[in-house]
């Protein structure tokens, strides 16, 4: 099992067909794309990369992204994507950890990576010399092979990578079908988010069905860009953090517009106020599926389908617009006490996931591992309850993530930057609640007795250390921290704060 097979096949099958555009232009059939891949691999492998070995993508979305996660699987390689938004010591830790033996990238993001082997921008000829290497059979990968290795961030402060195989994504891609959406090769899949997370795992589906492949022209997400790419080549279909989708929604009504040339926008990756994905459907009509999943299990945990989305008349329709959905096809989904111990219907609990999509493990992290897979359930962290139709609905989550714009954000991590700022004390992180964002990021620090801290010195460090998304919103400067019997801090009373406008 190769999931650059599923490329392999169209191209023999039907060469002619259009494969990837940039913006409305294309780039190539996916006759040539198959060919750019296989040669891709060809290079790959005549440099002395050796199946299973690991190569890092830190770029924004380019054409190249989509051809390089083909050619990485067509040689039997391993993809690591990093977020482009991530500062470049965050990537070469990855690069680091994961052992990357060589990294693309573009200038804008990745100028002056340092990793162990060649590190190539995809903008220059080294890279277009590549694409003369003859051409590789397609690698043979037995389904429990690695395929991408997603580094999320940990409660630690370290980021944890995802071991997802063939078989994972390929389960993940055949699911879509069932329980997000049919496709066919009039659509095309546009790829505003970073094709290093969600948007870039649905290039799968896509794949398969044969569908048009779009990068827009700025290499990102503009909602001008984005109803223009729509307008011009129809059928278009997308994953959208809320954020995302607010800021479609906002532009639509600003410029009049509807939903036209747009056919699906899968939502997902933090969450969706009721209010705003009616307000969405208003505007842009019939047009949304929600998803609920991790890094852990990639894109499937849940679905709420375009009908449950649209069955106003059923007596649970608010109830069910505040949920995620009920289980995709391939997994069960259960939600228990700490000790894994099954809770009743609409109890609040830990929500678990078993099935062919949750991951091999963590790289090289046995115990967080064994702590997140027990008994063949994926424990997510995330708090929510079931009702008697299978619905679930998140309620909050266990751990303290931050999920802004679709990003997560640790607040430890976070914590221990601003730790090391001189004349600080204690730092304490937590998320606000944000219309736009979802949430933001608030740091309530305590300075050493005597010292004087100010926020644009903490900021400073912030940004010399951490991706700029991460970094505060706000610095509340306090005297003390609220903390319980035990010394540990209270967020919840940190939050109550926030939400009651106090400092």
């Amino acid at each position: 099992m190769n999931l650059a097979n599923t490329l392999r096949r169209i191209g023999l099958a039907d060469p002619q067909r259009p494969a990837l555009y940039e913006g409305t232009q294309l780039r190539c059939t996916y006759g040539e794309l198959a060919s750019r891949a296989a040669r891709l691999a060809g290079a790959l492998r005549a440099t002395g990369l050796a199946p299973g070995e690991r190569v890092l993508l830190f770029m924004r979305n380019h054409p190249a992204y989509l051809e390089l996660m083909y050619g990485c699987w067509w040689a039997g390689l391993v993809v690591v994507p990093v977020n482009a938004k991530l500062h470049l010591r965050e990537a070469e830790w990855i690069a680091a950890n994961s052992q990357a033996r060589c990294a693309f990238v573009t200038a804008d993001v990745g100028a002056g990576l340092q990793v162990d082997g060649a590190c190539i921008d995809v903008e220059t000829p080294q890279y277009a010399s590549l694409l003369e290497a003859a051409p590789l059979e397609l690698q043979a990968r037995a389904a429990t092979d690695l395929a991408w290795l997603f580094y999320t961030s940990g409660t630690t402060g370290k980021p944890k990578g995802v071991m997802l195989t063939h078989r994972n994504l390929m389960t993940m891609g055949l699911t879509y079908f069932i329980d997000v959406d049919a496709i066919d090769a009039r659509d095309a899949i546009v790829y505003g988010p970073p094709m290093s997370h969600g948007a870039g795992i649905y290039a799968i589906p896509h794949m398969m069905a044969g569908a048009r492949h779009v990068v827009p022209a700025s290499g990102g997400f503009d909602p001008a860009e984005i109803f223009g790419l729509a307008r011009d080549l129809g059928r278009v279909s997308m994953f959208a953090a809320p954020t995302v989708v607010k800021r479609l929604v906002d532009h639509a009504e600003a410029q009049g517009l509807g939903g036209d040339g747009f056919k699906t926008i899968v939502y997902g990756g933090a969450p969706m106020y009721a209010e705003d994905i009616k307000r969405a459907l208003r505007v842009l009509g019939p047009r949304f599926v929600q998803i609920y999943g991790q890094g852990e299990t990639p894109m499937v945990a849940t679905a709420l389908s375009r009908a449950q989305l649209l069955d106003t008349e059923h007596p649970r329709h608010a109830q069910r617009l505040a949920s995620v959905g009920v289980a995709q096809t391939p997994v069960e989904v259960r939600v228990t006490d700490a000790d894994g111990r099954e809770l009743p219907l609409g109890e609040v609990g830990e929500v678990l996931v078993r099935g062919d999509t949750v991951m091999a493990g963590y790289w090289q992290n046995p115990e967080a591992t064994a702590a997140a897979l027990r008994d063949g359930w994926l424990f997510t962290g995330d708090m929510g309850s079931l009702d008697a139709d299978g619905f679930l609905t998140l309620k909050d989550r266990s751990k303290d993530l931050i999920i802004s714009g679709g990003s997560n954000i640790y607040p430890r991590e976070v914590e221990e930057v601003l730790l090391t700022v001189p004349g600080v004390a204690e730092a304490a992180v937590v998320g606000a609640p944000d219309p736009e964002w979802g949430e933001v990021v608030v740091a309530f620090v305590v300075p050493q007795p005597g010292a004087s801290v100010r926020t644009a010195d903490l900021d400073a460090v912030c940004l010399e250390h951490i991706a700029r998304f991460k970094r505060p919103k706000r610095y509340e400067l306090v005297d003390a921290l609220p903390k319980n019997n035990y010394g540990k801090v209270l967020k919840t009373e940190l939050r109550r704060r926030l939400k009651e406008g106090k400092e």
